[in-house]
């Protein structure tokens, strides 16, 4: 599957209705961004399963806003409608690969249960 485009009229409904959701915030002038997107693509590739959603940040401010957005490339993973995961900077392939394994792996009933106990 190759990446989609995210908006504030889709996000919610994407990060809410698939197991696993990579986001990538990114700009047109960010070189960082330009470098990260291949990787981003062939992992897309690779992972047909999970969704691959990208968020251009000069065309959807108020959802960079929304999401604390202060540099880019950004990368989040959402696992089950839920954050997991949030990293500023270009990954290399291998440190993607990797981080896709460890939220395939994640046992998301713990999960729930870190953040239930942290909201007491």
């Amino acid at each position: 599957m190759s990446t989609i485009a995210l908006t504030a009229e889709n996000f919610e409904t994407t990060v809410a209705e698939n197991g696993i959701v990579l986001v990538d915030f990114w700009a047109a002038w960010c070189g960082p961004c330009r470098q990260f997107a291949p990787v981003f693509e062939e992992a897309s590739e690779k992972n047909p399963d999970i969704v691959f959603g990208k968020i251009d940040t000069d065309a959807e401010q108020d959802l960079a806003h929304a999401a604390q957005i202060s540099s880019i490339p950004t990368l989040m993973a959402f696992r089950d409608g839920i954050a997991i995961f949030r990293q500023s900077g270009a990954l290399p392939g291998s440190a993607l690969d990797d981080l896709i394994s460890q939220i395939r792996g994640l046992d998301m009933d713990e999960v729930r249960k870190q953040i239930a106990e942290s909201e007491k």
